[in-house]
């Protein structure tokens, strides 16, 4: 790869890595008719697979990321990657459901080494000036794997049936295990305090006040999120009737526009220095475009339009929040901090939309986005409650 920067390098080692293991993520729902017929279970039994792969996740992430601080990063990543690659494609072989489920959970288990293990390579291998753009880079790629697995898979399973099609895809990892072990010189972990610092550490670190406002922020933009992309187009309909393919373009307008404003957050990123407040602007237009949508009956082109800027602002708070989250975790133990705080990412998701189908259920369909918006408000008082408090133990520790 003579000619290529270093930066760029890793960026694409890691990138890819990223891309893929949201792309496994959801290969999944695509095939739940195929698996419907093939194995005779139920919709509910179908949408445990997915469940598994993403609780298994979301559980081991934190282990994971104290193993990857201990003893590095690079071959975390490498096993993690490989056992996603490996589990998908013996998903096309299962001869019986049961049998999905438990790669289901192999996956996750691969799954979980990727956010902690990429934090500590990105932070201990990028320059410092380019490390928001990296960031913002590597939250593109995951976003990207997310809005191609479906019509992939789709199209894969007509072309060559559903088997082939998961055990295709599968093996396409491997060639990318391969890379990462011919390129790991490149990858670097994260930097080693030369002596053990006064300030929390492990477990002890985790529970502190910055780190538990941090987790929080992030459990509540997913679930401002998670509300947005399950009832969007529910909420359009029934409340403003819009018809449903003008809303379905406002949600495909929302996720474009959330998928793209992570290079503006990572651009703007590398080029300001308070972080918080480019955040803070980005998260409250965002709430403000979804509370006028939910509040105002306008026309489709008009809503469309909104969401896209929504969608832009929300995702350009991303790198600035994950830039604060650096900056506030001691040097060593980046790993463990993202795997804890992005833990409330798959949890967020989770939460919402439950209760706000509830809410439509009984007859308040108006009050979801404003919920949202208020949602996207309260995160913000977490983040700088979270970096005050980074400030003020920062300070305790100089004196």
């Amino acid at each position: 790869m003579a000619g290529v920067s270093h930066d760029t390098r890793v960026n694409a080692l890691i990138g890819t890595g990223h891309f893929l293991s949201h792309f496994y993520v959801l290969c999944l729902p695509p095939m739940f008719l195929f698996w419907k017929d093939e194995f005779g279970v139920s919709f509910g039994e179908l949408g445990l697979a997915v469940a598994l792969m993403s609780g298994t996740t979301a559980v081991l992430q934190t282990p994971v990321g104290f193993l990857v601080d201990k003893h590095g990063a690079r071959h975390f990543l490498v096993g993690g990657t490989l056992l996603m690659t490996l589990a998908m494609a013996a998903m096309g072989l299962a001869s019986a459901y049961w049998q999905i489920l438990a790669l289901a959970v192999v996956s996750g288990i691969g799954n979980s080494v990727i956010h902690p293990a990429d934090y500590a390579i990105l932070s201990g291998s990028i320059s410092k000036e380019r490390m928001g753009r990296s960031f913002a880079i590597h939250t593109f790629n995951g976003n990207l794997g997310f809005a191609v697995a479906p019509p992939v898979m789709i199209w894969l399973a007509a072309l060559v049936g559903w088997r082939e099609s998961l055990v295709l895809v599968g093996l396409l990892g491997i060639p990318l295990v391969l890379a990462i072990l011919l390129q790991s010189r490149i990858l670097n972990d994260q930097a080693k305090p030369a002596k053990a610092e006064g300030g929390p550490s492990g477990g002890a670190l985790l529970m502190t006040r910055p780190m538990l406002l941090f987790f929080t922020f992030f459990l509540l933009s997913s679930m401002a999120g998670g509300g947005v992309q399950s009832w969007l187009i529910t909420v359009l309909h029934t409340v403003h009737g819009l018809d449903l393919a003008s809303a379905s373009s406002a949600l495909t307008a929302y996720m474009v526009g959330a998928t793209a404003g992570v290079l503006v957050g990572g651009y703007f990123a590398d080029r300001l220095s308070n972080h918080l407040l480019f955040a803070s602007v980005a998260v409250l237009l965002a709430a403000g475009f979804v509370l006028v949508v939910g509040l105002v009956s306008l026309p489709g082109v008009v809503v469309i339009g909104m969401m896209l800027g929504g969608g832009i602002a929300l995702g350009a708070s991303r790198t600035p929040r994950d830039i604060m989250v650096r900056d506030a975790s001691p040097p060593g133990q980046i790993g463990k901090v993202f795997g804890f705080v992005s833990a409330g990412l798959p949890l967020g998701g989770a939460l919402t939309p439950v209760p706000f189908g509830w809410l439509i259920d009984h007859g308040r369909p108006d009050l979801v986005l404003v919920l949202v918006a208020g949602i996207l408000v309260l995160s913000l008082f977490c983040a700088g409650s979270a970096r005050a408090a980074h400030r003020a133990r920062v300070a305790v520790a100089a004196e």
